[in-house]
């Protein structure tokens, strides 16, 4: 009995063994099964993301060729206005430059003008200067002519009656001149137009030559650039014949051989010397010019800007008014101020 409970437990061991071995094995090929599902699923879509990139890859590369190609043009395209700036850059260069030429030329020649009328006016005034020598000469051949019919007349020959000479008229008669006014004497700030009435100067002494060949000495040693001894010749003439028109020139020249040696200050001097007291000199309009010079050289813009528009107003239709448009111009100025409304 006992044997017999043994052999159906062992039965039923095998049995129940044999049922876990089933299960074991169906669970395992359910596991498999199930595995197999999800990797291919897996597969798929990584197979799907990798083919997206590609895609995504070969877009960048077709955008990355594009942004080539235009990059490239554009590259080109700069180029181009580059090298057209360049070329316009150097035309108005060059127009530029031909611009500034012709006006050096322009004003070039308006100096040479300007120093031609210049030396035409030296050589005018040492003209005055030996025909007022010619008149003082003839005027003292009719001096003795007059003084020598005079003693005829008082000193007939022979006690007869007394022969008058005929007289022949003087060569080129000289009128009698009136008076010189008396001068006008105003109170305050003088004049430049209006002399004021100050003590007569002293007669020159004995030695000191005519007013005349002063002044040519003095002008001759001026053209020949003896500017030193020039201007000690030509202050002779301003201190023995102050009230005569050369020393009025003289004045000038003095004021040019300072500007010339650089001493702006002295020659402003000078000048203004000869627009106050000689206003009816015939070097005004270049002395305005010369000293609207001198002050643009001394940093003084102002101040020479107002010389040259007052010479362009006295002066419109000179020589030195031309160059003093054409200075205004080249400092950027206009020739007459702008009015406020």
């Amino acid at each position: 009995m006992i044997h017999s409970d043994d052999k159906f437990n062992s039965l039923r061991s095998s049995a129940l063994i044999r049922s876990l071995r089933s299960v074991s094995a169906i669970a395992i090929v359910s596991i498999v099964f199930s595995n197999s599902s999800h990797a291919f699923a897996v597969n798929k879509d990584m197979v799907q993301l990798q083919t997206q990139i590609q895609q995504l890859q070969d877009a960048v590369a077709r955008l990355q060729q594009s942004n080539d190609e235009r990059m490239g043009v554009m590259k080109d395209l700069i180029q181009q206005s580059a090298d057209s700036v360049n070329k316009m850059a150097t035309v108005l260069d060059g127009m530029q430059k031909q611009m500034r030429a012709q006006q050096e030329s322009e004003n070039g020649k308006v100096d040479q003008v300007s120093g031609q009328i210049q030396s035409l006016n030296d050589s005018v005034d040492e003209i005055k200067a030996r025909i007022g020598s010619l008149q003082k000469l003839m005027q003292d051949v009719q001096s003795q002519q007059q003084s020598m019919s005079a003693n005829m007349q008082s000193n007939p020959q022979g006690g007869g009656p007394a022969i008058t000479p005929t007289t022949t008229a003087p060569v080129n008669p000289q009128p009698e001149s009136p008076p010189p006014p008396a001068p006008v004497t105003k109170k305050g700030k003088p004049s430049a137009a209006v002399p004021v009435a100050s003590a007569p100067a002293p007669a020159p002494g004995p030695d000191v030559p005519p007013a005349d060949e002063l002044y040519k000495t003095a002008l001759g040693d001026y053209m020949a650039a003896k500017y030193a001894l020039a201007a000690s010749e030509f202050g002779d003439v301003v201190k023995n014949y102050p009230d005569n028109p050369l020393s009025g020139n003289s004045y000038y020249y003095q004021a040019e051989i300072d500007y010339r040696g650089g001493r702006y200050a002295a020659s402003i001097k000078a000048y203004d010397s000869v627009l106050q007291q000689y206003p009816d000199s015939n070097k005004v309009p270049v002395s305005h010019l010369h000293k609207g010079m001198a002050l643009v050289a001394l940093n003084q813009k102002d101040a020479g800007v107002r010389e040259f528009r007052l010479l362009i107003q006295r002066f419109p239709n000179s020589p030195e008014a031309m160059q003093a448009r054409s200075k205004l111009s080249g400092m950027g100025v206009t020739v007459t101020p702008k009015t406020r409304d």
